[in-house]
């Protein structure tokens, strides 16, 4: 009996040697047949997989001129586990760089909160984007100091220091770039603003890899099975601007010294010409290792340089906005060409008072437009939203605002750059709300002229410049010429047609062409070719704006332009000159010796501010 037992707990223990034996047998299968993990490791601590960065694409305005390329920069790497016996004072000299300096970035890398992939054996970034100049002790001497190597990358070099907001800079990507896009790593840098921020995917190109082969120790022992594995970068597509970066400049050059701006666009193809924003900064203050502290100090400045006020400033377009009111006037028949209104100083009914220039009355819409007639438009808007065919005046005022919207006005245009402001055109709601029902034309009156409610960006007065020279119709504003990577096929091509006859255009035309030669835009008149324009100054806490929208030549337009000079006062002041020298400028290739002195001095003219934009 007691045989049979022992027999039996033999076969047992057996059966359980075979078992754990199997186990362990498929185990190790797993481990090095199946499971690629503890391979990848092995592989991981021998070699080191290094990105290759691409060149950025770089951005080439409308006549082949490079504005924006390359240049070598340099990032210090570090591998703390191979750093020893330094001599932080010896190398903090070799860099150019304080101790407190060494310090911040040796606290950055082992900041777990900001830097959470942080291991002593694998390579950190100790500082990024340096110069040539900056590494050039550095480099002679890094031998010395084991544990840091120099990584080539590339910044942004601008060509000219002009159009800073519009062409945008870069910045390194934050934890919220990086968890939207697996393209970027710590450290890596994309598109912040304007068009490197709108064409960030098409300018950024595609990384590569470079294998490397490491000792037991860590140290580089050349390229791993002769690059094999390595992967080329891909360039950046290179972007042509529509941009006229001369007239870009000049634009900036004229607004020293004032708040503003200046949009010019290319009537035929939608083409932006030139987008100036002032105050603004040099582009190339955002570039290199001291980008953040140059951001704090513009961030911080009350004029705000930062806030690119052709797309995101909303502003009354002031007596622009009656050339919207007469063409809707015109097309809803509340008035015709003949039609005369008469202005005593301006629009009196009872109490109510808008008032106005003197000038000769009563006329009608094409010396209305002239002399920037309020009465004449105030006239105008209040029959409208009277009128008996609407049924009420919450009706009217939806036919008229629906009038706005069609021309480009209270939504985004849809321009390629980042950040649009939609400005407001209200509706019937709006004033429901506000006047619990009860108002009508007379309530809403200053609606007439651009004033009250009524709020547009640069680009969408610009944008009405370029419909009018169009006789109806406009493409949607862009930077980069259409048919560039990265754009949808007919979005800058597509022509928005007004729901305005183009008779009624014609009539404006008229209107604006008369401004210039014996009216209110008369200083913009030339007797090389026929500008049309009209002037705004819109109404504001302080002193006024100064506006001036039109275009040139009259027939075959070739650029339209608005400008804006905040506090300048009336539109003649500051709008209509800069807006002719502009002209000028595109027109001509050139500015003639009498204008030239003309933009120096108008360079030179300050509009004191002082706590009023704080």
């Amino acid at each position: 009996m007691m045989n049979r037992k022992f027999d039996n707990r033999k076969y047992l223990i057996g059966l359980m040697a075979v078992l754990v034996v199997f186990v362990y047998i498929c185990r190790l299968f797993q481990l090095q047949v199946l499971d690629k993990g503890y391979r990848e490791s092995a592989d991981n601590n021998a070699l080191l997989y290094r990105t290759v960065y691409p060149m950025r694409g770089s951005l080439i305005d409308r006549k082949g001129r490079y504005v924006v390329t390359n240049q070598p920069a340099y990032d210090i790497m570090v591998t703390l586990k191979l750093v020893h016996d330094l001599d932080t004072l010896d190398f903090c000299s070799s860099l150019g760089i304080t101790k407190a300096e060494f310090d911040a970035s040796m606290a950055a890398i082992r900041d777990l909160r900001r830097n959470p992939g942080y291991s002593r054996y694998t390579r950190q970034l100790f500082m990024s984007q340096l110069s040539a100049a900056e590494i050039s002790n550095l480099k002679q001497e890094l031998y010395r100091f084991p544990g840091f190597e120099i990584e080539n990358r590339t910044i942004r070099r601008y060509e000219y220091e002009a159009g800073a907001l519009m062409l945008g800079d870069l910045g390194e990507v934050s934890k919220i770039d990086i968890e939207k896009d697996p393209y970027y790593e710590k450290g890596d840098f994309m598109g912040k603003q304007g068009i490197e921020k709108f064409y960030e995917n098409v300018l950024r190109g595609e990384k590569g890899v470079e294998v490397l082969l490491r000792d037991a120790r860590g140290r580089i022992q050349g390229s791993y099975r002769d690059g094999i594995l390595d992967r080329e970068a891909v360039p950046g597509q290179d972007l042509q601007l529509g941009v006229d970066i001369e007239l870009q400049q000049l634009g900036e050059m004229l607004m020293q010294n004032k708040i503003g701006s200046i949009v010019a666009i290319e009537p035929a193809t939608g083409e932006i010409l030139c987008m100036v924003s002032a105050p603004s900064y040099l582009p190339s203050e955002l570039t290199g290792r001291h980008r953040g502290e140059n951001f704090s100090r513009l961030a911080a400045r009350y004029d705000k340089p930062l806030l690119n006020r052709p797309i995101q400033g909303t502003y009354p377009p002031g007596s622009t906005f009656k050339t919207a009111q007469a063409l809707t006037f015109l097309q809803e028949e509340i008035i015709d060409e003949n039609t005369m209104y008469n202005c005593s100083k301006g629009f009196r009914f009872g109490r109510l008072k808008v008032g106005c220039h003197a000038h000769a009355a009563p006329l009608s819409l094409i010396p209305a437009i002239a002399t920037s007639c309020n009465g004449f438009f105030c006239w105008g808007y209040y029959y409208m939203i009277g009128a008996e065919k609407y049924g009420s005046p919450q009706k009217a005022l939806t036919v008229w605002k629906d009038y706005m919207v069609d021309m480009g006005f209270g939504y985004q245009l849809g321009v390629d750059l980042p950040g649009e402001a939609r400005g407001m055109i209200p509706n019937a709601d709006y004033y429901d709300r506000h006047y619990r029902r009860s108002w009508n034309g007379l309530t809403i009156i200053s609606n007439a002229i651009g004033q009250g409610e009524v709020s547009l960006t640069p680009l969408q007065i610009a944008n009405l410049g370029a419909t009018i020279a169009n006789r109806g119709y406009y493409i949607t504003p862009h930077v980069v010429r259409a048919g560039q990577p990265g754009q949808a096929d007919s979005t800058y091509v597509k022509r928005h047609y007004v729901n305005v006859d183009t008779c009624q255009y014609n009539l404006v035309v008229q209107g604006m062409r008369k401004s210039v030669i014996d009216g209110t835009c008369h200083a913009a008149n030339t007797p090389d070719y026929e500008v049309c324009g009209k002037t705004g100054t819109a109404e504001n806490r302080g002193k006024d704006h100064s506006v001036f929208m039109g275009f040139a030549p009259m027939d075959n337009p070739q650029i339209a332009i608005a400008v804006y000079v905040e506090n300048g006062g009336f539109g003649a002041v500051y709008g209509v000159p800069i807006g002719a020298l502009m002209i000028e400028q595109y027109m001509n290739g050139c500015l003639s010796e009498e204008s030239q002195r003309k933009a120096v001095e108008m360079s030179q003219r300050v509009i004191d501010y002082g706590e009023s934009k704080r």
